[in-house]
């Protein structure tokens, strides 16, 4: 295991048990778990409960939680989706009719909340502790507040407009009438007495055991009280939950997206994310001796630019949800329609736009696109600054990896539960030929997707990332940067990256930036030159921007038995080991 200690920060080492998370509170708080005897589950669900406090801005609650989880005993890979699912009520041409093909940024753009389902899930059927123990953190942090950083304050700052459209948000997001500043304390009262209350009805059943109890928990978001809350204010503003559509949400266990690169099994959640991006992208690169490149090289760079664009061209014709479409995913994976594609990467030449899709059906490299997409007229939205990520490891092996999201400025909090259900319709299209477009119980085409990577056998690395379409192409960075170039988990994180807008955004309304390339500072401008030169649209970054992501990870080495952790100095996140 690599230890260069060329990062700003120490790589965090331990031989015991690991945790890392977007924000250096809910790190505490899974690590806190680990210490006082739980597993990688419960540390995993604790820290990403706290997340829900720390970063109420860009992870709620309510919001979406796509899980990995490894077993060691049984050595299985569990891949449970956190994603929620459209009303009953909308239908496919919906906001075709009602919202001029456009899915606004209001109640309407509601799912099913599904991360309160995929962290109780995790707990009742991998975990070793209770509700409230696990959410004690979170509790402690909501009803006593913690200090304001200054990446938060910025963000509630940037979005006040946003918050001062619904009172309940304004209330709790702009105390005393205005942003806070860094270093204020950050009370959210309604949100810890939500969760007190699941962990209340939990105490209830104290007496039927541990699995009685969580399903307490559960029973009191979706059927009790707080469902009640959300459904009776949805029908008093015109909104689509109902009662039945909570009582009837489950989240799904399904298989990993698997691709093997330089003797690693990396799993990636499945097409209704863009986690096969991750590996399609990884694919493409299996036929380069990357390390030869050198690393963020004019040809390295460009190399996995080019990829990105292959996949992201793929995405956007095949990828949504599996339950409604039928979505090619062997053959995408495929190492013959794999080989077609790579041919289309280019040497000293960068496709000037996002490239055709192919068909991996027929197996042809490309195919005609029919669908034309219009270039934005201005610069992008600013990647949208929602999503964080939590994963740990323990002594037994075992892993956790997810990356839980959604704001608290694009649709209403619920008065008198400091909820807001997740808005991620907001990765749908409102076009219904389109593979994720809308449709009653059907799942959005989600951006945040964990990994997990597994070796002889054993869970290898844990890593992920917020920041929207930036994130599969962080993760594919920094993990090169620890395969290929043997970089600590930290250094590996801190390495300058870059990413490219050639595709449509994953977000309403959809931006698209032909050949747009955004490179870090840190790079240097003769690489810059010599890809503007190849037909890349260079645009810079300052260096380490968080627009980049927030990447968090663990390594963990069978020789020594330690395990690494990093996470992101772009954000707050922090790692801790033992």
């Amino acid at each position: 295991m690599a230890f260069n200690f060329d990062a700003n920060r120490p790589v965090v080492a331990g031989t015991r048990h690991a945790v890392a998370a977007g924000h250096y509170l809910a790190a505490e708080a899974g690590f806190e778990i680990l210490n006082h005897g739980g597993n990688a589950i419960d540390a995993g669900v604790a820290a990403g409960l706290a997340l829900g406090v720390v970063h109420s801005d860009i992870v709620n609650i309510a919001g979406v939680a796509p899980t990995l989880i490894w077993l060691a005993e049984t050595q299985e890979i569990i891949n449970i989706d956190g994603l929620g699912t459209w009303p009953k009520a909308v239908t496919p041409d919906f906001f075709q009719k009602f919202h001029g093909g456009h899915i606004p940024e209001t109640l309407l753009r509601t799912v099913m909340p599904a991360a309160p389902a995929a962290w109780l899930t995790a707990l009742e059927l991998y975990g070793t502790m209770s509700f409230g123990e696990v959410a004690e953190g979170a509790i402690r942090f909501a009803r006593d507040g913690f200090a304001m950083y200054p990446l938060l304050a910025e963000s509630i700052a940037d979005s006040e407009a946003g918050f001062r459209r619904w009172p309940a948000n304004e209330a709790i997001y702009l105390p005393n009438g205005q942003p806070p500043m860094p270093g204020d304390r950050f009370v959210q009262t309604d949100l810890g007495a939500t969760l007190q209350y699941m962990a209340d009805q939990e105490a209830t059943k104290a007496g039927e055991g541990r699995i009685a109890g969580i399903k307490a928990a559960y029973d009191a978001f979706y059927r009790g009280d707080i469902a009640r809350k959300i459904v009776d204010y949805h029908r008093e503003n015109d909104g689509l939950v109902t009662m039945e559509d909570l009582d009837e949400y489950r989240v799904r266990h399904e298989p990993t997206v698997i691709t093997h690169y330089a003797g690693i099994d990396v799993h990636c959640c499945g097409p209704w994310s863009q986690g096969p991006a991750l590996a399609q992208t990884l694919n493409l690169l299996k036929g380069t001796d990357m390390a030869a490149l050198g690393h963020n090289s004019p040809e390295y760079i460009h190399r996995i630019a080019e990829a990105l664009k292959l996949t992201f061209a793929d995405r956007e014709r095949y990828y949504g949800d599996p339950a409604f479409i039928d979505v090619p995913l062997a053959e995408l994976l495929s190492d013959e329609y794999t080989a077609l594609r790579r041919d289309l990467i280019r040497d000293g030449e960068a496709w000037p736009e996002m490239p055709p899709a192919g068909d991996p059906r027929a197996m042809l490299a490309r195919i005609d696109d029919i669908t034309q997409f219009t270039p934005s007229p201005a610069e992008p939205h600013a990647v949208p600054a929602d999503t964080s990520y939590c994963c740990a490891m323990d002594s037994k092996g075992n892993a956790f990896s997810a990356t839980p999201s959604d704001t608290s400025r694009q649709a209403p909090v619920i008065p008198g539960t400091g909820l807001v259900p997740s808005s991620r319709g907001s990765q749908s299209w409102a076009d219904p030929a389109h593979p994720s477009a809308v449709a009653p119980g059907k799942r959005p085409r989600l951006t945040p997707n964990p990994a997990l990577a597994v070796r002889d056998g054993k869970a290898f690395m844990t890593f992920g990332t917020p920041g929207g379409d930036v994130q599969t192409q962080a993760m594919v960075q920094t993990f090169l940067n620890v395969v290929t170039f043997d970089m600590d988990i930290q250094t590996a994180i801190e390495a300058p990256r870059f990413a490219s807008y050639s595709y449509p955004s994953s977000f309403e309304p959809h931006d698209y930036f032909p050949g747009r390339l955004d490179l870090e500072a840190r790079i240097p401008a003769e690489t810059a030159d010599t890809l503007a030169s190849w037909g890349h649209r260079i645009s810079w970054w300052p260096d380490k921007t968080w627009k980049a992501g927030g990447m968090c990870g663990i390594v963990a080495d069978e020789k020594s038995g330690m395990f690494q952790a990093g996470a992101d100095p772009r954000r707050a996140g922090y790692a801790l080991a033992w």
